[in-house]
């Protein structure tokens, strides 16, 4: 429970011992985690409420009655954002939401200074200042290209839980829902409930590659259950999970009127001759989830290839990353879902508070102990559903000469394929300086990966064997004005 703080030095409101970015399940289980152990914590997030993409709620004025009613484990986070309120009261949290944390710089003493933009429009600037650093920044969707995915109609699978959490809307009334991993089950069964026709859940990986680890399925039995209640779920709501199979194509004029679903083999490539066509309204497609680095990687934390063939922030038990004096949470650590999040969130404030305070209490070295089992287990779990629902080399196949890649600056795969066959190109970043490929707004976050992927399968060297292309490194985390740059102070 918070501890009284009638006892604590007058704080900095824009200094701390711990300055956590992401209010996430991680970073929001860090964060009253180390209040709870008596340090003063900064806690920023770009949105207004916390909670993250999992536990997104719909806005006040929607009047929702029943919010939890499109959560799991609800009282799980309804008992964090508790504990976070009575932090708040007692000021050892103070919670900065809408700030978009764009870059974290080491000061002469030491600490690390984070500079945020907040503001409707992002036009104000805010720095404040944390002896320790915990990144805990999420991930976002993995969008791969295939025909007519840039059509009006086509969205993210986890846009569309998104939109139903936050809006209480559906993005349409008869919803195929499609791509590769875990997700896919969640998001069918939450748009049925909302009223949503869901004709098939189309998944190019297959259930039961997970019984080749049976020992990991032993060790999670919980997870196999939870796969089974999704199951038996989506059959009593009449949702068609068609395994080995992908879309491939999507048809309409102005917004989508069908898809065409092919078998797809153990590479992801489509069997010729099996292309059907579903009729709806919506395609909401994922190909699972991808860290954000942006901070971490700036800050030169050492990365690895998790077994979903993205690139994670490596870890040692305590939660902390190469770089002293920063840890790192939940999905920066390798995308694993929402109990191994709060279980790292937990266990890197533990951590933090052994440093700080040279030692912990004995109860929370029993914790601890627990808390790296608890890890260790999910961790394995994370890595045998990263390797189930990798996507297979094949799938470059899908993407036609004229399937934009890079939607933002309108580069096809045809660019791409004749930068890596023709001009030579053997990594992405070639690729990126003679296409533009990733240049544009979203920096390629949404079509990094699969950029990579297309060099790898049409470059010069993908022969060698060389690891793929890293993470990039950007300046800036996000997209941040002028006027907000102009007036930084002059370092020197």
């Amino acid at each position: 429970m918070p501890r009284s703080t009638d006892d604590r030095r007058p704080r900095d409101a824009d200094r701390a011992e711990l300055a956590v970015v992401g209010a996430g399940p991680a970073g929001l289980a860090a964060a009253v985690t180390a209040a709870d152990r008596g340090l003063d914590v900064l806690l920023l997030d770009a949105a207004d409420t916390p909670g993250g993409q999992y536990y997104r709620s719909p806005a006040e004025g929607l009047g929702a009655t029943r919010p939890h009613a499109l959560h799991r484990g609800w009282s799980v986070f309804a008992g964090l954002s508790a504990r976070l309120a009575a932090h708040r009261e007692s000021g050892a949290i103070r919670h900065l939401a809408g700030h978009q944390v764009w870059s974290v710089e080491r000061a002469r003493d030491g600490d690390w200074v984070l500079h945020a933009v907040t503001g409707a429009e992002g036009e104000r600037r805010h720095a404040v200042t944390g002896r320790r650093l915990l990144l805990a920044t999420g991930a976002h969707e993995r969008q791969l290209p295939f025909p007519g995915w840039t059509l009006p109609g086509v969205v993210g699978a986890a846009g569309a839980q998104a939109m139903l959490k936050s809006g209480l809307t559906l993005p349409g009334r008869r919803i195929v829902v499609a791509g590769s991993g875990p997700l896919l089950q969640a998001v069918a069964l939450s748009l049925t409930r909302a009223g949503a026709s869901v004709p098939a859940l189309i998944e190019a990986s297959g259930y039961g590659a997970y019984a080749r680890a049976p020992h990991v399925l032993a060790a999670n039995p919980g997870k196999a259950a939870e796969g089974v209640r999704y199951g038996t779920a989506l059959a009593r709501a009449g949702v068609r999970v068609l395994t080995h199979r992908a879309v491939t194509e999507v048809h309409g004029d102005t917004r989508v009127e069908a898809v065409t679903v092919s078998r797809v083999n153990r590479r992801w490539s489509p069997v010729p001759g099996t292309g059907r066509k579903i009729p709806c309204d919506v395609l909401a497609v994922g190909h699972g989830l991808v860290p954000q680095l942006e901070l971490a990687v700036a800050l030169d934390c050492t990365t690895r290839v998790c077994a979903d063939g993205t690139h994670a922030v490596a870890l040692d038990a305590q939660l902390r990353t190469t770089v002293p004096g920063v840890w790192a949470a939940g999905e920066t650590g390798g995308i694993g879902g929402v109990e191994l999040a709060l279980c790292e969130g937990e266990l890197a404030a533990l951590s933090i508070a052994r440093e700080v305070r040279g030692g912990v209490r004995r109860e929370a070295a029993r914790r601890a102990i627990a808390l790296r089992r608890s890890r260790s287990r999910l961790r394995a779990f994370a890595a045998l559903m990263g390797a189930v629902h990798r996507p297979g080399e094949g799938w470059s196949q899908w993407p036609a000469d004229d399937t934009e890649v890079c939607r933002c600056e309108e580069v096809t795969a045809g660019r791409i394929r004749t930068a890596c066959e023709e001009l030579g190109a053997g990594d992405a970043r070639t690729v990126k300086l003679l296409t533009r490929a990733g240049m544009g707004w979203c920096q390629g976050r949404t079509c990094g990966f699969a950029v990579r992927e297309l060099a790898t399968a049409h470059g010069t060297g993908r022969d060698t064997g060389k690891e793929p292309d890293g993470p990039d490194r950007r300046p800036l985390a996000c997209p941040v004005k002028l006027s907000a740059l102009a007036d930084l102070a002059d370092p020197g």
